[in-house]
Parts: C-alpha cells; structure tokens; sequence
C-alpha cells in the first residue's frame, strides 16, 4: 500500500529525512483527500500537486480536509494564474517553473506575491544547466524560498555538457549561486554549433 512503503522510507530515513509526496495531479480531490489522511503520521515535508491546479476550488478542499502542507505551481502561469491560490489559502507552497510562468520576472513577481500570503516557494525546476542557474538567482533574492529542487535531468550528462558551468549539489547537498555576468551559464560553442540558427529580415 502507499502507506507501507511511505512508511519503509521514514522507518530507513530516520525523522531528520524529509519526505516529499509527488501526486503530480493523478488523482483526483478524493482519492487525494484519501490518501493524504493515510499518510499524515509519517510527517510528510509537503504534499505535491494532489489534484489538478486548474481548479483552485478542488485543491482547497483538500488542503481543508488533509493535515499535509499542500504544494503547487508548475502548471500554473503568471501572477493572476496564482491568485486565487493564494486569496482562497489553497497552498503552502509554490512552485514556479521559470521557463513556463513568464520569465525571471514574472517568476520573482509571483515569489514576492506569495511572500504576502505566507507562502513558501520551491522553484520548479525540471530542466538542465540553464534552468538550474536561473533558479538559484530567483531562491536567492526572495525571502521565502524553501527548498531547491534538483531533478534527474539535471544530473544527465548529455544535458550537462550543453553548457559551460555544471552546477551540482557538493556533497552536503548543498548548491553555490552563480557570480558571473547574466544567470551565471553560457551554451558551449559545441552545443551551439549543433543549433538550427535562422536569421529573420
């Protein structure tokens, strides 16, 4: 069952792990409301899109009914896109893909609008080497951020080598925020080479 595996990685993680539930909108609000009710004791960090966010109005049945921190976001676009999120206090914590909800801007936009609703922020990032850089700028000029996201792709190494700088988590799991000009990353002149380029007059 989903309780006994969830259970399996707190027993072998110890209290100090944090788990984090990844729905990724395949339930749907009951099946949701079922399973976080199973799951509450194990102490999950949050729970991870458990219904669709395209109706705001499902997501805070759950979060009434479920006593997880909800999360959302990667499928939600720009600050009116979040709105109601926050005005009907359906999440805990967001997750803007910077690629997806309008751009660096828009994204510390969204951040610095959740900031005023106690909402925490996790950017989304499910990419590689350029995705990476652009999030670590964004966590690093808001109050709010909570956690940075590392995804498998950002560890494949074909993505990798498209750019110049690999930044990775050290050893303790932590990452270290460009200082160089622009997002801190450049395209590797291989990887440019390999681009279609169409100049437009």
């Amino acid at each position: 069952t989903v309780y006994n595996r969830v259970a399996a990685m707190r027993e072998v993680g110890g209290e100090d792990l944090d788990i984090i539930i990844e729905m990724h909108s395949n339930t749907d609000t009951t099946a949701a409301i079922q399973i976080g009710h199973a799951l509450e004791d194990l102490r999950i960090f949050y729970y991870e899109e458990p219904c669709h966010p395209l109706n705001v109005q499902n997501m805070v049945e759950v979060r009434n009914a479920v006593n997880i921190p909800i999360a959302t976001g990667e499928r939600i676009y720009t600050r009116w896109g979040y709105r109601d999120f926050f005005e009907k206090r359906a999440i805990d914590v967001i997750q803007p893909d910077i690629c997806l909800c309008g751009g660096l801007t828009e994204a510390k936009k969204i951040c610095d609008m959740a900031d005023t609703y106690d909402v925490k922020v996790q950017i989304h990032v499910c990419g590689g080497p350029i995705s990476q850089a652009a999030a670590l700028h964004v966590e690093t000029a808001i109050p709010n951020f909570l956690i940075h996201e590392q995804h498998s792709y950002g560890i494949k190494q074909g993505l990798r080598d498209t750019c110049v700088y690999d930044y990775l988590p050290d050893d303790h799991g932590e990452l270290t925020v460009p200082e160089l000009p622009g997002i801190g990353q450049e395209i590797t002149e291989e990887t440019m080479a390999k681009t279609w380029v169409y100049t437009i007059q």
